[in-house]
């Protein structure tokens, strides 16, 4: 993590200090949170809608920070406090971040996209660390906040930094990007997530491409070349100063997968750029398989060799409730990808439900997908035709808008076989009397749906 004096810092920040007299003081580390915050650290005053970070600064002194940003703003602040005056916090921290991520030999691959950013991310690093010191956005530290705090957590011998990106409207991929200043940047795919504030998949790309605004000149895009719509808007960025290279399940692409199969508990593929060797990846899904296309093609940037990245795949630990695979005290198997859900991701999950074998019978769970605009009625409904009866025994529903899931799936399914819940406990409880140990459960939904639950309440049902 970065450790400097209070004098750098405000340089580095853009801010004067308090007093002189402290310029020597020593810092290590950042915090925005006196929860967190340990002896030592900067405290960030965030001002958000509902809170004020200056309301917390004494809690932060009596806790050990050795500096606090302080809006000019806000007064002088607490008298004799070791303080660097400010014009705006979050931008004050912004700009530390990228200070600090000039001083150092780091190069940075940025990943932005509509579904699998978290997972991309993952697999990158796992690549890279094979060879390299890798720094990775943990958690969901992927925005204007986040970002910049997970450059300030870099050790000084970082090699190598994959940041994940998130957004929610148009103009923050750019501002993270600009942040970052990515020699290679990804974008995993356009969804529909973000429909209701972007109104279409078209300028969902457009907010994905501004990933290119802070890449470094002659860097590389490596972006999902099954997608026409990254197609269409990419020549739309100017200046062209960057290198594409394609990745997708169509043979068109730079990267493809060759022998793509689903195991018990994984994915095995070989890729044309070396159809030798062998990949595992601990995950379900060929979805997923083309996910570490991209991360396979970032080690490719790097010079690392496909025996190499095939071990590092192979030893992948992912961020948590992606596809997380448990079995019940029954021997029922529980497959939770409960972290989030657009109908895009919806589909890959439900097509990996379709293909698995070794079960006898196969339940879907869904919960309700969020922020999908006007159109959130006909998405579900679609994603309930998507539904095969003869791959799934029954599906069991939760959440007002599934009630449109129920809709679609009626159209193939009888009624007994589709159930819709008000209460994520009886809907354990029905679908633990209804399933054996041969069989196998997927459960998804948006996070904001908390599906996670039904799986837990499996567990603690013993079914």
């Amino acid at each position: 993590m970065i450790e400097r004096t209070l004098g750098e810092i405000a340089r580095m920040a853009g801010g004067t200090l308090a007093d002189a007299a402290m310029a020597d003081r020593p810092v290590k580390g950042v915090s925005k949170d006196t929860r967190t915050l340990a002896e030592g650290n900067l405290y960030v005053p965030i001002i958000g809608e509902a809170f004020d970070g200056h309301n917390f600064a004494e809690a932060a002194l009596e806790q050990g920070a050795s500096g606090l940003l302080w809006q000019r703003d806000h007064g002088s602040g607490p008298t004799g406090a070791p303080l660097i005056y400010v014009e705006d916090a979050l931008q004050a921290l912004q700009q530390l971040a990228t200070s600090y991520r000039r001083e150092l030999a780091v190069r940075v691959v940025g990943i932005t996209g509509s579904n699998g950013k978290t997972t991309t991310k993952d697999m990158t690093a796992a690549v890279l660390s094979t060879t390299f010191r890798v720094h990775k956005t943990l958690g969901n530290y992927n925005n204007h906040i986040g970002l910049p705090l997970t450059l300030l957590q870099m050790n000084e011998d970082t090699e190598i930094a994959v940041l994940e990106m998130g957004m929610s409207g148009r103009g923050e991929i750019e501002l993270l990007s600009r942040l970052a200043e990515p020699e290679i940047a990804i974008i995993t795919n356009i969804g529909e997530a973000h429909l209701l504030q972007l109104g279409s998949r078209l300028e969902i790309a457009r907010a994905k491409a501004e990933i290119l605004a802070g890449l470094q000149p002659g860097g590389v895009l490596v972006y999902h070349g099954d997608e026409p719509l990254l197609r269409e808007v990419l020549p739309e960025w100017e200046p062209q100063d960057f290198r594409g290279v394609t990745f997708g399940r169509e043979a068109s692409n730079d990267l493809f997968p060759l022998d793509l199969r689903l195991t018990e508990s994984g994915t095995q593929m070989t890729v044309n750029t070396d159809p030798q060797t062998p990949y595992y990846i601990p995950m379900l899904g060929a979805h997923n398989a083309v996910n570490a296309l991209a991360a396979i093609a970032v080690g490719r940037h790097f010079g690392l060799t496909a025996p190499v990245m095939a071990e590092g795949l192979q030893g992948l630990v992912m961020t948590g409730m992606r596809i997380e695979v448990s079995v019940a005290p029954s021997g029922l198997t529980v497959w939770n990808d409960a972290y989030n859900a657009s109908p895009t991701a919806m589909r890959a999950a439900l097509a990996l439900l379709h293909e698995a074998q070794g079960f006898e019978r196969k339940y879907a769970v869904l919960g309700d997908m969020l922020e999908l605009g006007e159109k959130e009625a006909e998405f579900h409904r679609e994603i309930g035709r998507v539904l095969d009866p003869a791959h799934v025994e029954a599906v069991f529903l939760f959440g007002p808008l599934a009630g449109h899931i129920a809709e679609g799936a009626l159209e193939k399914f009888p009624p007994e076989r589709v159930r819709h819940y008000e209460d994520k406990e009886t809907l354990a409880r029905e679908l633990a009397e209804a399933a054996s140990a041969q069989d196998v459960v997927l459960i998804k939904g948006s996070r904001g749906m908390r599906m996670e639950q039904v799986a837990s309440f499996l567990v603690q049902l013993g079914g």
